[in-house]
């Protein structure tokens, strides 16, 4: 049997196999974060080529959260009925699909906005100075991603990803990089750690709870003087109860880092965060190829893989993945003369 292509269950959610497409950033919304006809061309492709799994590009729940003036949006209820659209074409085509929910804090790039972050330290000088964040901004911003949930549910999400990685707001906290704060939300980890804990905490107030919460993290922010793969071990576990998996990537926090890439360079985060939580994981970084990514999920490193810009080159790579690794599926009726 190719594992690469059994189900698994994360709770109330059943997919058809370990190919998830992870939130890549298209920058093709309006400039008020509606979704357009690329939106719905894009993701529906992907679902028709077999991924099991596709979680949305990171989406604003606040306009000050954009990390550009073309991110999609969930700041408001006009925005519920465009994604409503595009979740029930998607799922036409067989596919899951989530939504990352997402503030870009000093990494925002709309120059209109005043933007927010936990110190006053800016991304690099491209981007502006951002405001310290005061107790009652940290209050609205957990209302926002709480907001952003009860939408992602009238919309028809299967699953939501509470983005804390890549350097965007909630990893500018949890980072001694960026987090100089003296107050309890910063200094110690359980302090820094703080506000993704209130606002998953806020999250599940309003996300059913059969339904899975997803956590993206930056498992290592390549400094010395930062966080690496044991300080998310500690975080997550403070927190692993109220979510279901963890989508482990890297990078991103800082502008200095230099990062080795390599095919699977992310995998090894990914499979010690998967032993030393309990939680499922999700493990990718340039995957290209059906059989490396069946032996990822076969010698149990991680439970799905993502596939990021393979999928951008080539939409079919579930289909034909399955085709070199000679796993039985079913492809869609349309297409069924393109298979060998």
């Amino acid at each position: 049997m190719v594992k690469l292509f059994e189900k698994i269950c994360i709770k109330d959610l059943e997919l058809k196999n370990r190919l998830m497409m992870p939130p890549m950033c298209m920058y093709q919304a309006t400039t008020d974060g509606f979704p357009t006809l690329f939106h719905t061309i894009h993701y529906c492709t992907r679902a028709l080529g077999g991924v099991g799994l596709i979680i949305l590009e990171a989406t604003a729940v606040e306009a000050r959260g954009r990390i550009t003036a073309y991110d999609l949006g969930i700041w408001s209820d006009s925005h519920v009925e465009g994604l409503r659209r595009l979740v029930s074409e998607i799922k036409q085509y067989g596919a899951k699909i989530g939504i990352q929910l997402a503030h870009a804090g000093r990494k925002c790039g709309v120059e209109e906005e005043k933007i927010i972050s936990c110190s006053d330290i800016r991304f690099s000088e491209s981007y502006q100075v951002p405001k310290e964040a005061t107790k009652k901004d940290i209050t609205d911003i957990i209302e926002s991603f709480k907001n952003g949930a009860r939408r992602a549910l009238e919309a028809g999400f299967d699953i939501i990803e509470i983005h804390a990685a890549h350097g965007y707001l909630i990893n500018q906290f949890l980072s001694p990089l960026v987090n100089k704060r003296n107050d309890e939300y910063g200094g110690s980890i359980k302090n820094r750690a703080r506000f993704l804990k209130e606002i998953i905490t806020s999250v599940r107030s309003v996300w059913p709870n059969e339904k899975p919460i997803m956590l993206r993290v930056s498992a290592e922010e390549y400094m010395d003087e930062g966080n690496q793969v044991d300080d998310l071990i500690n975080i997550i576990n403070e927190i692993k109860d109220l979510i279901d998996i963890v989508d482990v990537s890297s990078g991103g926090v800082v502008n200095e880092a230099k990062v080795d890439v390599y095919p699977g360079y992310q995998i090894p985060y990914a499979e010690k965060i998967k032993h030393h939580t309990g939680l499922k994981t999700i493990g990718g970084g340039l995957i290209t190829n059906a059989q490396m990514a069946e032996e990822i999920v076969r010698n149990n490193r991680s439970d799905l893989v993502f596939i990021g810009r393979e999928l951008l080159r080539n939409p079919n790579f579930p289909l034909l993945s399955a085709e070199e690794l000679k796993a039985e599926i079913k492809w869609p009726d349309p297409y069924k003369r393109g298979k060998k």
